[in-house]
């Protein structure tokens, strides 16, 4: 008796809970701390069955593993939550002949650190404006983030019952499958390739591939892909605006050397003129119309190296228009071409040079009538989709652009003429560009070309922004 005496002595002094049942799930034994957490004192435990005072139906986690120590005569251990006492427990479960021994761990401040680690892990994952995704070692998809369903446009369920290979372009295929058999084989990738988006769509991606070690050995792949599209648009705007800049210096440097021998070249080519006589009369009317084209050149060489600072006013778009149209009407007719306009009724007014816009739409009409050797139709339709824009646009029935070459047009010295700079689109983007406004081309072979321009109605500009611009 007193061995027995001496050994719930000791029982009652470890810090975990324990207790006994025997097969007819009655408590045969509690120490104080199970006591604690079963809210009564031994001696009113002893004898009475776990599951009546504790009903299997809400402890049917506890009743499960128990039931299965028992049955099979084996020791369980496992983890779980006990609601009424808001407790995390480890749980260990010794059954003998006679019945059941258990020990009750409280981990609840142990398993709380966990859970908050794996919330962080978590919330890393979800709320990571990059894609976040992990692979198996065949590449196929294990887990993906929201924004990776935003970056390629699939669910996260269809991700999962794929693999990264359908989504490369077989142009980067092969080197994307290297740089992850790398990463599977622990050494984190960083490269930039393509991604096809669930509409068709191909998308330039930066991509970090890390590998997922468990007990030093690689398992698996993780991802990072961040869209650079806007990155490189970005670059390509600073290299344009880089080459922009260069030009500027060297139009500036150019003009001024052109611009004093081209004065006496035309004085002289005058004074001759009138001196000289059985002279074929051809010959200066060529000569004055080259003095004249090197003078337009320099005109836009000058434009480009600094372009002029002019008070910016509100206008009507139909009268600018009409103006270009009167200056223009002698030549569309020796060329056989017949400009039609529409649309110009009640417009609302745009704020802008009137100087610099006319000089737009001239270089369009010349540039649509050089299209059109044989001669042809120029349309120049005008309409405001909403308050806040004003879109215009020029089009013609002529040989049209290549696709291939739409995009180069406006860069400093390309042209599709034969005797073009290429300087006056250049200045034409700019000077729209400065107005707030866009200039964008589509064209058919064969059919001709057209030119889209959206400009800012005058109502919708910030007094701030007009302000800048004088």
């Amino acid at each position: 008796m007193s061995h027995y005496v001496e050994r719930s002595e000791v029982l009652n002094r470890i810090t975990d809970a324990i207790f006994a049942l025997n097969n007819s799930w009655e408590f045969t034994y509690m120490n104080k701390e199970a006591a604690k957490l079963f809210s009564c004192t031994p001696e009113e435990a002893i004898g009475k069955c776990i599951w009546s005072a504790y009903p299997k139906e809400v402890y049917s986690i506890f009743y499960e593993h128990y039931l299965k120590a028992v049955q099979e005569q084996v020791r369980v251990e496992f983890e779980a939550y006990c609601p009424p006492i808001s407790m995390w427990l480890e749980v260990k479960a010794y059954p003998s002949e006679s019945g059941l021994s258990v020990y009750l761990h409280d981990i609840t401040k142990k398993k709380g650190l966990s859970l908050l680690k794996e919330q962080h892990y978590e919330s890393l994952f979800k709320y990571n404006p990059d894609a976040v995704f992990a692979f198996d070692l065949e590449g196929n998809y294990l887990s993906v983030n929201p924004a990776m369903e935003q970056l390629l446009g699939y669910r996260a369920d269809e991700f999962l019952k794929m693999s990264y290979i359908p989504l490369i372009p077989a142009e980067e295929l092969e080197k994307t499958k290297s740089l992850f058999k790398l990463a599977a084989k622990g050494m984190t990738q960083h490269y930039e390739t393509k991604a096809i988006h669930k509409s068709g769509k191909v998308i330039d991606v930066k991509v970090t591939n890390m590998p997922i070690i468990v007990n030093n050995e690689s398992v698996g792949v993780f991802g990072v892909a961040k869209n650079i599209m806007q990155e490189k648009h970005n670059k390509t705007k600073l290299l344009e605006a880089e080459k922009l800049t260069a030009v500027g210096q060297l139009a500036a440097s150019i003009a001024h050397e052109i611009r004093n021998p081209l004065t006496s070249l035309k004085g002289f080519v005058h004074l001759i003129e009138q001196a000289v006589s059985g002279v074929n009369e051809n010959y200066f009317t060529i000569m004055k119309d080259e003095l004249r084209r090197i003078e337009l050149i320099t005109s836009e060489l000058l434009y480009l190296a600094k372009p002029q600072a002019q008070e910016f006013k509100d206008e009507r778009i139909c009268q600018i228009i009409q103006d270009v149209y009167m200056l223009m009407s002698s030549q569309a007719l020796m060329n056989n071409v017949e400009i039609r306009i529409s649309g110009l009724d009640g417009l609302p007014a745009i704020r802008c040079v009137a100087a610099q816009l006319k000089q737009v739409f001239i270089n369009l009409i010349k540039n649509a009538m050089e299209a059109m050797p044989d001669g042809g139709v120029i349309d120049i339709q005008a309409c405001c989709p909403n308050q806040e824009t004003l879109v215009i646009q020029v089009s013609d029935t002529g040989k049209g652009i290549p696709q291939e070459l739409i995009a180069k047009i406006g860069s400093p010295f390309y042209t599709t003429k034969e005797n073009g700079t290429g300087l006056g689109m250049m200045a034409t983007q700019q000077i729209i560009h400065s107005h707030g406004g866009t200039l964008d081309i589509t064209s058919t072979e064969g059919k001709g070309t057209t030119i889209h321009i959206c400009l800012p109605a005058a109502s919708s500009q910030d007094q701030g922004e007009t302000g800048d611009k004088k």
